[in-house]
């Protein structure tokens, strides 16, 4: 998949999720901010209810969506026979997509009313999603393959370095600006008495500064527009590569504690909605079957 692909691939998952939440919400606005008592006389209850037609069939859907994303990711990391079926990476961004739709469609299933032990299910759903955020900034901290394996150290350093040699040698850039990038990320010290997660904040800060000063300075060379674009692309990529290097460590063990806190509640999550299923079907409620 090229580049040009994954983006029409990323945006297309991003506008089916945008989509579905967008429409579910207009669709039924007047239904949900109806207050809960008097949601029985409302002429679109049969539908969206939690049994309803709708409502019933978000709830099968959403739950079927996570099931999928969860042990579909989990299989095809740990079964050697799954490895050459897709890039890693590519099935993370699916696992993401479905572990995202998922949820909103049991939120409006749920029709916002949450009680009982589904409530303990759903709040741990909410956690699962806020943490999966959270560990996907992790995630694209530490520098892979494209199949998904960790750079080494020795690896980035040498990617850098070729990064450095392109901006001397293929595009004549002036070592006077390549000299100052080099100084300014040397100089980016964490801030005494500051935590990681301000220094984070701090960095991306420095890092947008540091990019305009150089394309200041790019624009009195003798560059085309295109080898312009270029060269500006290679800085960044030394600058968020340099960035990398200098988290690799923290990254990796950040990492291993999320998984710690992201997996229980997931599993929470499923074991919980599992018994709902169970028993809403003992229930009678089959949906349309």
């Amino acid at each position: 998949m090229n580049r040009t692909v994954h983006r029409i691939y990323i945006s297309s998952l991003v506008l089916i999720t945008l989509f579905v939440f967008v429409w579910l919400s207009v669709f039924g606005a007047d239904y949900y901010l109806t207050r809960v008592g008097l949601r029985h006389f409302h002429e679109q209850n049969e539908l969206l209810k939690p049994t309803g037609i709708i409502g019933h069939g978000l709830g099968i859907l959403g739950s079927f969506l996570i099931i999928v994303g969860v042990f579909g990711y989990m299989a095809r990391k740990r079964f050697r026979s799954l490895s050459r079926i897709g890039v890693l990476k590519y099935w993370l961004e699916f696992h993401i997509f479905l572990c995202t739709l998922g949820p909103i469609l049991i939120l409006f299933h749920t029709s916002f009313k949450f009680g009982g032990i589904v409530a303990v299910s759903f709040w741990s759903m909410v956690a699962v999603v806020l943490s999966g955020v959270i560990g996907r900034f992790i995630y694209l901290q530490i520098p892979r393959t494209i199949q998904g394996r960790e750079l080494s150290l020795s690896d980035l350093n040498g990617i850098e370095s070729d990064l450095y040699t392109e901006l001397k040698d293929k595009y004549n850039v002036d070592y006077g600006i390549i000299s100052q990038m080099n100084e300014a990320l040397i100089n980016v010290n964490p801030k005494e008495g500051k935590n990681f997660l301000v220094n984070i904040f701090i960095r991306f800060k420095f890092e947008r500064k540091l990019i305009q000063q150089i394309k200041k300075k790019l624009r009195t060379q003798q560059l085309s527009g295109k080898n312009y674009r270029k060269v500006v692309k290679i800085f960044k990529s030394k600058i968020i590569l340099n960035r990398r290097i200098a988290w690799l460590s923290s990254m990796q063990n950040f990492l291993r504690y999320w998984h710690v806190a992201h997996l229980p509640f997931a599993f929470v999550m499923l074991f919980i909605m599992i018994i709902h299923i169970v028993v809403a079907v003992l229930f009678g409620y089959k949906w349309i079957f």
